[in-house]
């Protein structure tokens, strides 16, 4: 059974991945925050819960190295912890910035690094980090500083991961979704067109197909899950 890990399994995406994963024969490791208390009605054989502080470096490897220890492998590492601010540079600070650096880029850096260097030594492995379209083209950004620089930082991270990895069996791809169809989403935007956004579980679809042997010629992938948006 191949194993995958999931950050920030209660969120919308994260549970949508989860089951797509779990669905597909994974045994799957989901992290939640420090007092999350969602509870996963899940099969015990094919799912573990963790609690795991993402802005924490050495939370993180401690989990990592567990997660070595029970299972010797990982196949798969699904990175969907994030957030999210508005905020034009008038109004914009530095505390600001690095606030939106910690929830975008250290809690997905903190996970990929021990995991990179696990899947480097196994010769195998895809990582997914979400990347957004204000961070890929941060002319996107504007009302959105401290968001946009941020997530910018994902995609310089998996073009380095990717250069560090070529010639082993080790894959970053960046999802970059226009807007998910959550709960919500649709409150904050109620006069939007729902039918436009992406679901959670198209974006499932797509990172489990680029984990599948049909997809394991790719390299360096920006997968860009726009819908009709």
């Amino acid at each position: 059974m191949k194993t995958a890990i999931v950050t920030g399994a209660s969120g919308n995406l994260g549970k949508a991945v989860v089951k797509k994963f779990i669905d597909e024969g994974y045994f799957v490791i989901g992290t939640v925050i420090p007092h999350d208390a969602m509870q996963f009605d899940l099969p015990a054989d094919q799912f573990e819960k963790a609690v795991v502080d993402l802005l924490n470096a050495d939370d993180a490897l401690r989990f990592i190295e567990s997660v070595i220890s029970k299972h010797k492998t990982i196949d798969a590492a699904i990175l969907t912890v994030g957030g999210f601010a508005m905020g034009k540079i008038a109004d914009t600070t530095s505390s600001d910035i690095l606030q939106q650096y910690r929830l975008n880029f250290e809690t997905a850096y903190n996970m990929a690094q021990p995991v990179f260097k696990q899947m480097l030594s196994q010769n195998n492995g895809r990582i997914f980090m979400i990347g957004s379209r204000p961070g890929l083209d941060t002319r996107n950004g504007k009302g959105m500083v401290a968001y946009s620089l941020a997530k910018s930082l994902i995609f310089r991270l998996a073009e380095m991961m990717n250069d560090e990895a070529k010639g082993r069996n080790v894959v970053t791809s960046v999802i970059v979704p226009s807007t998910i169809d959550t709960p919500q989403n649709r409150e904050a935007m109620p006069d939007a067109k729902f039918d436009n956004w992406v679901k959670p579980e198209a974006i499932a679809e797509v990172i489990y197909r680029h984990c599948t042997d049909e997809f394991s010629i790719v390299r360096e992938p920006v997968i860009k899950v726009y819908g009709n948006a």
